[in-house]
């Protein structure tokens, strides 16, 4: 074994690492996050349009120095440089430690402006593979969390939280336009196959409400590794299914800009997969 190697943690310890993490995302929620909620006035952006503030940065120096007390490892947060980014994620890679992947603050632009809409969300990825996930919203003091093979949970309840539909067309839709095909994104404005579309502008929450059954499906054209690698382990320990608009393997698309075609019900899922790559 590698030095600063370690063995791979057993289900007593991967629950033990699940709880902790729960307690470390409440707790920057409550002393770095909500104090400046209505309080940043100003956003920087970055090279991908995206926007940051001093609460991201804050809130992400905060997980950054509490996560190696659950279990050391590197670290690849959304408000690092790409260059920090790539080489964590290619250490924890070929490290047994595996990472954590941080999204300090998703939904920015909801938090500076005021909307009570975004998230703390932490994943725990080993071997290219989510094993833990943690999104919190403090407004609503929702948490949603999962550890492989052991079921998705919202605030201790199982989810999904109701049944949801079979049926494509009775669908309420997840849909943010940013990135898809042109030819895709005119035929959903114009002819959507599905009831219903909404958009958040939180892709850690979308996840979420997919796996809870509030939405019945999902489409974005590239998200980041920290806006799903925590919302993918949660809807596929609910029972969704997902992959991209050109693969089934959703896992093996380039872990830095992923396409995501999801849904909660096998059936819709498939329906929805086929209309999307029809008209793409």
């Amino acid at each position: 074994m590698n030095a600063g190697r370690s063995t791979p943690p057993s289900g007593g310890e991967l629950k033990r690492m699940l709880d902790a993490t729960v307690a470390l995302v409440r707790e920057v929620a409550q002393q770095e996050v909500m104090p400046r909620f209505l309080r940043v006035r100003h956003a920087e952006q970055k090279s991908d349009g995206s926007l940051f503030s001093e609460a991201d940065l804050a809130a992400q120096r905060f997980l950054a120095d509490r996560l190696a007390a659950i279990r050391p490892c590197p670290i690849v947060g959304e408000e690092m440089t790409p260059a920090e980014q790539r080489a964590g994620w290619a250490t924890g890679m070929s490290d047994e430690r595996g990472l954590w992947c941080i999204d300090p603050i998703d939904g920015t632009t909801n938090f500076i402006n005021g909307l009570p809409h975004f998230a703390v969300s932490i994943a725990w990825i080993s071997g290219g593979r989510t094993r833990l996930a943690v999104t919190y919203n403090p407004i609503t003091d929702e948490m949603f969390y999962a550890r492989e093979g052991n079921g998705a949970y919202l605030n201790g309840r199982r989810l999904p939280l109701r049944q949801v539909t079979d049926e494509l067309a009775r669908g309420v839709a997840g849909v943010d336009f940013k990135r898809i095909p042109k030819p895709l994104a005119d035929r959903i404005a114009v002819d959507p196959p599905f009831y219903s579309q909404r958009n958040f502008g939180c892709s850690t929450l979308e996840w979420c409400n997919l796996a809870a059954g509030r939405l019945d499906l999902n489409l974005h054209g590239g998200q980041m590794l920290w806006d799903y690698a925590a919302g993918s382990l949660i809807l596929r320990e609910a029972g969704g299914r997902m992959c991209t608009l050109t693969s089934d393997d959703f896992d093996g698309e380039d872990v830095w800009r992923r396409p995501v075609v999801a849904a909660l019900h096998p059936q819709v899922f498939a329906a929805w997969k086929h209309w999307v790559r029809a008209n793409c």
